[in-house]
């Protein structure tokens, strides 16, 4: 069974006119995978691509994660994240969310977009908190309650949900005139998410460039996105070689997560120039600050000595 991925985030394995059916007992596959995925594996090519595509979803499962933990050390992240990069981030792992429900998606496939959007609300929970905590002249403890609940309430539904949709998901017929209409609209999400994940970065890049400074982000949050990126390209060139359909279809059928990852990789490279960028504008203005403290430094070692 081939894989679809959606674009840039989700490992997305579903079955599809193109691709050959499998054999029934998979006999020469690769058992972890036909254990996980449900895919049946029988060449390194196919094997690379799984692996591969499993490293792109690890680099995003952690990607937001230093960012989080840099809002909390530096407590001004409305001041550095646009808070539009985070709502077309969280709308393109809504329509991502909505692609693979629509779908039928494994399970594993859930899961992982379920954490993305959970890792979604927390950053923009974090975006409002001190947004609001930095706007109020003095700080409320009930604020940061009602951070807390809600927090916990969205985790409990977050890991509620995925048992909640696979329960009630039927089972998909690969015959049904349906499918046709059910693989259409994925492709919909597809495109909808790519334009979401595109966006995001523009808003990002002109905060950083209106404030001459990227100080308050996470360079890893872009870094794991890159290589999550790169390797998800990566992923889907190396099926090809095995492929025994038509590789223009396969193409074809792949380009919206394909621009969807590309466009984003390549757009990552310009934020990459602005944190080298800005980082030398950064240590400029801390070395104008050094004539100003060493004659303290100097005259309290004279007094010292004398």
């Amino acid at each position: 069974m081939a894989a679809v991925r959606f674009p840039g985030k989700t490992v997305d394995v579903a079955a599809a006119n193109w691709s050959a059916p499998a054999p029934p007992a998979c006999v020469n596959g690769t058992r972890w995978i036909l254990y996980l995925l449900e895919e049946c594996v029988d060449n390194v090519w196919e094997y690379c691509s799984v692996v591969i595509g499993l490293i792109s979803m690890f680099c995003f499962l952690l990607s937001t994660l230093p960012q989080v933990y840099e809002a909390y050390r530096n407590g001004k992240v409305e001041k550095a994240m646009s808070f539009g990069f985070l709502f077309f981030l969280f709308s393109g792992d809504l329509t991502n969310f909505a692609g693979c429900y629509l779908t039928n998606q494994l399970p594993i496939q859930v899961v992982t977009v379920v954490f993305y959007i959970f890792t979604d609300l927390i950053l923009i929970s974090q975006f409002l908190y001190y947004k609001i905590k930095n706007s109020s002249s003095r700080q409320s403890p009930v604020l940061k309650w009602l951070c807390f609940m809600w927090c916990g309430a969205a985790t409990l539904v977050l890991l509620a949900l995925p048992k909640l949709i696979i329960d009630s998901s039927p089972p998909l017929d690969t015959q049904s005139p349906n499918t046709s209409k059910v693989e259409i609209s994925g492709y919909i999400c597809g495109y909808l998410a790519s334009i979401f994940y595109l966006s995001s970065r523009f808003p990002q890049l002109y905060k950083n460039f209106q404030r001459q400074s990227t100080e308050g982000t996470s360079y890893l949050l872009f870094a794991l996105a890159m290589m999550g990126n790169g390797t998800y390209g990566l992923s889907v060139i190396a099926v090809l070689p095995a492929l025994r359909g038509s590789k223009q279809t396969f193409i074809l059928k792949h380009l919206a997560w394909l621009i969807g990852s590309l466009g984003v990789l390549i757009l990552d490279f310009f934020v990459t120039a602005q944190f080298i960028m800005y980082r030398k504008n950064s240590s400029a203005k801390s070395s104008t600050l050094l004539p100003e403290v060493e004659p303290l430094l100097c005259e309290e070692e004279e007094l010292t000595v004398l």
